[in-house]
């Protein structure tokens, strides 16, 4: 009975490094040191939560001081709200919440490593006259769910970053994807 529950747990260990499972572990970044150039609406919470994240997940510095960089990373952050639904009356029934971040990765000599480049992300909000003070509520909390599936999202990138000087390689073009025969009518 005992070597069946020791077994047990061997099983699972299995199951997960077959499913391809693993824990996130250390980042290696290209670069060092790194400054963060918040602009816009990029909130302290978020710029907060991304520095903890770069210095507890790899051996990168993230510095106060541009002089002390090796890169700057430049971010700024929009947020937008657009009506989704009506009622009969023209009462808002649902929203959605838009969140922009756009981004970009210099060296301290200037050279670009990561053009200036965005991610939009959104989601829906029913709404209602008689929550209103939950459903502001409920909005500060999907903006922050946004900002941090955006820094999720932005470790990633920065860790495709391979080098600091750029390779004479040629890199291969993405194709776009061939366009959709015509439905059947």
């Amino acid at each position: 009975m005992s070597v069946r529950l020791a077994a047990v747990p061997m099983v699972l260990i299995m199951l997960l490094a077959a499913c391809g499972f693993q824990l996130k572990g250390r980042q290696d970044y290209a670069f060092k040191r790194l400054y963060i150039e918040p602009s816009g609406m990029v909130s302290s919470s978020m710029t907060a939560r991304l520095k903890r994240m770069i210095q507890a997940g790899s051996d990168t510095l993230v510095v106060d001081e541009v002089r002390d960089a090796g890169v700057i990373l430049s971010i700024s952050t929009s947020r937008n709200q657009r009506a989704l639904s009506l009622t009969a009356q023209g009462v808002v029934e649902e929203y959605e919440l838009v969140s922009t971040v756009t981004y970009a990765l210099t060296s301290t000599d200037g050279m670009v490593l990561v053009p200036s480049s965005m991610m939009r992300l959104n989601r829906s909000m029913t709404y209602s006259d008689r929550y209103t003070l939950a459903k502001q509520t409920e909005t500060e909390l999907l903006y922050r769910d946004m900002e941090n599936d955006a820094i999720d999202q932005l470790m990633r990138r920065l860790a495709l970053v391979n080098a600091l000087k750029p390779v004479n390689e040629s890199v291969p073009v993405v194709q776009p994807r061939a366009p959709l025969p015509p439905p059947p009518l």
